[in-house]
């Protein structure tokens, strides 16, 4: 470990949040904080916050909360490594040192990143000489620019066998340091080595620090055996774990600018140069997991820009199933595609910023894209077309490891499927669509097995299951629960109607004793809410409470301000939902003027609560799924053990030996 904990504690004693926030953002003393204006969004009243007490920055309005290395990772956009190395030198703290044989693998990576670097500058030198007066041809056939051409810091490798070779060892560079970074050709059955690229255009690749780690090369004679040709994996380059334009890209994007993927050298360049300066495009290979998880932390949905042709199809859905099991919430892609005939280049020649606007503008989510790959052009006016529909749909989403994402996507799929097996003018579910007779309505689930996709979280019984629906209950929405519980619960979000009553209490505690606020963001800005109106109402008190809290020391005059502030913008009804969704006043706790002490401990046992009920929640559903697969005894028990923990569970707010005490109300546990 390059940076242990000691040493990261270290750093982040020596400099204060507002230190390091303060040469970014104009910040203002405001009680034991500092505000100012968000770094990450536009907004006119300030709602960014740093503690330095507590060591972190809070930005309400775009919920990013971190310390300093994670501010200098967010606005500088660098990595974690690159953001270490810059508050060290800030606070003048020395590096750790490393391991000899690390520091050895360090230097043995300059003297390669030195050797590119030479490389890079000759090949340059030969595209602007009368050698290259060819593959200058090339670029001007393309209308690459001689000032895109030094943009990109494009070169010439010549037709000869050992130019390069002789050039560089001129200069001193061994024949092993030439054949370790990639630049030569040689092993024991070739006794005279000889240069990789010749008679190429060259693209140099750099890594996030902007080195040259590896070169490109665009053949420019039409019998070779490859058009392109890409460095082999050398110390410094891993092709699936790179790039190309990707320094360029990641400050781009930082800056606003879209990400956009695409296929090759030129298509990025030509992109480039119609404005979209955060292209980029894998490396001579299909996209990797790792260039993925590049792509995912510069934007939230990178688009995928691919010809319309047939090719182009398959790799947008080659990209659709290598994207599919790693989402996560608010990670997704975009997909678009070309005209058919078309790449980037092209486009972007004949029609300019516009006409790529057009195409990045149509481009589809990735799971209507996984839609369209499954149904395009198929036919499902038997059972058997449908059941296999419904297989492959139910093995795909039990490939998306994140829990909350698999619900979701199982969700969609559900309710495309019933539109698309509906009769016309029919409601959302299974119906008399062509070839469907009057029985085949009616579809019946396994006993105790809930109608919605079968393999809950977790639970590798239920992977390849296919799912279930109910024709007669079709008006209720893609998933009939099979419990008054599940039917209430956050597995079942979107067809609540109401708040939940420990829900509507979390809130009304909030909107009571905004102060709660003051130590409990992070615990309240990552709790999951299970209505839709409930996330909401909860952004909107973080935002006014951002906003206003320091203006008042005097908790009822911070409640009765924040009231306000939410029927100004438009929360007077739901406010009164809450209200009606709590049906005991025995938690004193929640209800204004309750003591300090009695707020914190309702406010404690709401909380456990709620999480206990979420867990027992996901465990009905697999106890529900497995009593379906396999009625026996102990499914069953498992199912009503279960069930009675949720019964001890449900309506125990006020279950503390002397709630309300501090407040005055002398009871004890009901």
């Amino acid at each position: 470990m390059r940076f242990t904990p000691q040493f990261l504690d270290e750093l982040r004693a020596r400099l204060l949040v507002s230190e390091v926030v303060g040469r970014r953002v104009k910040l203002k003393k405001a009680g034991r904080e500092w505000k100012g204006l968000s770094p990450f969004q536009q907004e006119k009243s300030p709602s960014f916050t740093v503690n330095d007490q507590k060591g972190f920055y809070h930005d309400f309005s775009s919920g990013k909360h971190g310390d300093i290395i994670s501010f200098v990772m967010e606005t500088d956009g660098v990595g974690f490594t690159e953001a270490v190395e810059r508050l060290a030198s800030m606070a003048g703290l020395s590096l750790p040192a490393v391991t000899p044989d690390a520091a050895r693998q360090e230097q043995r990576r300059r003297t390669l990143h030195d050797v590119m670097e030479m490389a890079t500058t000759f090949f340059i030198e030969t595209l602007a000489s009368r050698v290259g007066a060819k593959a200058r041809g090339y670029l001007a056939d393309r209308a690459i620019a001689p000032t895109t051409q030094l943009q990109f810091r494009i070169g010439y490798a010549d037709g000869e066998r050992f130019t390069l070779k002789e050039h560089l060892g001129k200069a001193g560079v061994s024949v092993e340091d030439m054949i370790e970074a990639g630049l030569l050709i040689g092993g024991d059955d070739i006794p005279v080595p000889y240069d990789r690229f010749r008679d190429r255009v060259i693209f140099p690749i750099t890594d996030l620090r902007n080195r040259v780690i590896a070169f490109g090369g665009r053949a420019l004679e039409k019998d070779v055996s490859a058009k392109y040709l890409n460095s082999p994996e050398t110390p410094l380059f891993h092709k699936g774990d790179n790039l190309y334009n990707f320094a360029p890209a990641r400050q781009a994007t930082h800056n606003g600018a879209p990400l956009i993927v695409v296929e090759g050298y030129v298509d990025v360049i030509a992109m480039v140069t119609a404005g979209f300066a955060g292209t980029v495009a894998p490396l001579g290979t299909a996209l990797t997991e790792n260039q993925l998880a590049h792509l995912w932390k510069m934007v939230d949905e990178p688009i995928l820009c691919f010809d319309g042709d047939k090719a182009g199809k398959r790799a947008a859905y080659r990209a659709a199933d290598l994207a599919l099991p790693h989402l996560k919430p608010g990670k997704s892609l975009r997909i678009a595609l070309l005209p058919e005939g078309q790449d980037p280049d092209d486009l972007a020649r004949s029609g300019g910023r516009g006409a790529i606007e057009d195409v990045i503008g149509a481009a589809r989510p990735l799971a209507e894209v996984i839609w369209s790959r499954e149904t395009e052009g198929g036919s499902f006016n038997t059972p058997e077309r449908r059941a296999a529909l419904e297989a492959r749909i139910g093995e795909l989403t039990n490939g998306i490891l994140d829990e909350v994402i698999r619900r979701y996507y199982r969700q969609d799929l559900v309710e495309r499927l019933q539109r698309t097996l509906a009769p016309e003018g029919g409601r959302g579910g299974y119906g008399r669509g062509p070839g469907f007779g009057g029985e085949s309505r009616r579809r019946f689930a396994p006993r105790g097995s809930q109608n919605g996709f079968q393999g809950g979280r977790g639970n590798p019984r239920g992977a390849g299951q296919k799912f279930s629906t109910v024709g007669q209950s079709l008006g209720r929405g893609p998933y009939q629960a099979a419990s008054p519980q599940l039917a209430s619960s956050p597995l079942m979000r979107g067809q609540r109607t109401a708040l939940s009553r420990r829900e509507a209490l979390i809130l009304q505690s909030l909107i009571n004793h905004p102060w709660l606020l003051d130590d409990h963001l992070e615990e309240v800005a990552a709790l999951e809410l299970a209505h839709p109106e409930a996330h909401r109402l909860r952004a909107a008190i973080i935002a006014a409470f951002a906003h206003d809290h320091h203006h008042s020391p005097d908790p009822v005059e911070q409640s009765e301000k924040l009231r306000a502030d939410l029927a100004k913008s438009g929360f007077s009804e739901l406010l009164q939902r809450v209200e009606k969704s709590i049906t005991t006043f025995a938690v004193w706790g929640a209800q204004p003027g309750a003591a300090t002490d009695d707020v914190l401990a309702t406010w404690h046992q709401l909380i456990v609560l709620h999480r206990q009920s979420h867990s027992l929640l996901r465990e009905l559903k697999d106890a529900e799924l497995a009593l379906g697969e396999v009625a026996n005894e102990a499914n069953e028990a498992w199912l009503r053990d279960v069930k009675a923990r949720l019964a001890e569970v449900d309506g125990t707010e006020a279950l503390i030996e002397g709630f309300g005490e501090s407040s005055g109300r002398f009871l004890k546990s009901v």
